[in-house]
């Protein structure tokens, strides 16, 4: 039995990049022989053990073979004579195909290292074309290795994926988990461009295709390690139409990709009251008190403020000149700040005039709180 460290902890160690996870592939090995030396099987579709004491994942050498569309149609062989080349040629691309053994010698049958030198990335074979799930993962690659770029045999191969259909295969949840970790890399604007260059962004989310001028923001949203509901927002935004036609055309795309709440709400909100933000220190303390309401800033002050942060990217990027964060802020503190419960005690049992008193004490505090300051106030206290 040997056992190799595969894939990314290889690929990271030999860029010079922190490694996270090791995964470990044991080569001449059988389950029954794999728990007689006290490894735990968690896999389900092939051999997949638990070390004994130090808990992390050994996979027993595989082969693959494609039965049905899309990204499951897979049976995998797992047995002890699947030699290392083997389990190699069927992983991705080739600079994921690199294996290191316990002495530290590479194992680099399909050319990963001269990719890695080359800032590649190129596919280990024409199995490639039998996973959909490998363009999406290609552009998440190139969202964090930004000086890397596709190899122009392995883009064309993914072009033949997309106008074979193989990509209408992925199911939602598929496309988000790895959008959503693409956005959280260091360029999140080269998955986007890569999805586009091979048609999958056309065929996946066509929504996105017109978000080009987006993009740089996108970037700048990641420079300033923004979390993943502020650049879903900034992704999504759409300066165009009424405010209503905007908001649901990006609840729909949401909605499409089953985005968890915290970043569709919040991508939502963006769109619906961009210009609301904008306009801040124009507006009326009852509109101000409307825009805080219809966020929920009341009982969810840290959204209103991550709100406010995604507009200030679309408009100054990473520029801080944004007095309407100070200005709402300020705004959002005094309308937080009424004691709602003492106003009630006094009304006695009459929800409706309840309503109305504590909105009206809302407004005058506000009122109070951005006379005092004002939107050249604001800019003052910003910039302090």
């Amino acid at each position: 039995m040997q056992i190799y460290t595969v894939g990314g902890a290889v690929r990271d160690a030999l860029l010079g990049l922190p490694v996270k996870d090791r995964d470990y592939v044991v080569v001449g090995a059988t389950p029954e022989a794999m728990v007689a030396l006290g490894y735990t099987p968690v896999g389900k579709d092939f051999p997949v053990f638990l070390h004994p004491k130090t808990h992390e994942e050994y996979a027993l050498a595989r082969t693959e073979r494609k039965t049905a569309p899309g990204y499951r149609g897979f049976v995998f062989h797992a047995a002890g004579d699947v030699t290392l080349e083997q389990d190699l040629a069927r992983r991705d691309l080739t600079i994921n195909a690199i294996a290191q053994a316990g002495d530290g010698a590479l194992v680099d049958p399909y050319g990963g290292r001269a990719d890695l030198a080359a800032k590649l990335f190129r596919h280990v074979s024409a199995a490639f074309a039998e996973d959909p799930v490998r363009i999406l993962r290609v552009a998440r690659f190139a969202a964090r290795f930004t000086g890397f770029s596709v190899a122009p045999e392995t883009n064309l191969l993914m072009q033949t994926m997309v106008a074979s259909g193989e990509v209408d295969a992925l199911v939602p949840e598929r496309v988000w988990q790895e959008l959503a970790r693409g956005l959280m890399e260091q360029q999140p604007s080269r998955m986007i461009d890569v999805l586009r260059d091979c048609g999958a962004l056309a065929r996946l989310l066509p929504e996105l295709d017109a978000a080009g001028p987006l993009l740089p923001l996108l970037d700048q949203a990641a420079a300033q390690g923004l979390a993943l509901p502020l650049r879903v927002a900034v992704l999504l935004h759409d300066p165009a139409g009424d405010p209503t036609s905007r908001s649901q055309r990006v609840d729909a795309i949401a909605s499409l990709l089953k985005m968890p709440a915290d970043c569709r709400d919040l991508a939502v909100m963006v769109t619906r009251d961009y210009h609301a933000v904008v306009d801040a220190p124009g507006l009326s303390a009852e509109a101000i008190v409307g825009l805080i309401e219809r966020s929920d800033g009341l009982r969810k002050p840290q959204r209103f403020a991550d709100m406010v942060t995604a507009v200030r990217c679309l408009v100054a990027g990473s520029d801080d000149d944004f007095p309407q964060a100070v200005f709402l802020a300020e705004a959002l503190k005094a309308a937080r700040g009424v004691p709602a419960g003492m106003i009630a005690a006094g009304l006695g049992a009459q929800p409706q005039a309840i309503a109305q008193a504590v909105r009206a004490a809302r407004v005058d505090a506000v009122a109070l709180r951005i006379g005092a300051i004002g939107p050249a106030g604001a800019a003052s206290q910003y910039n302090n």
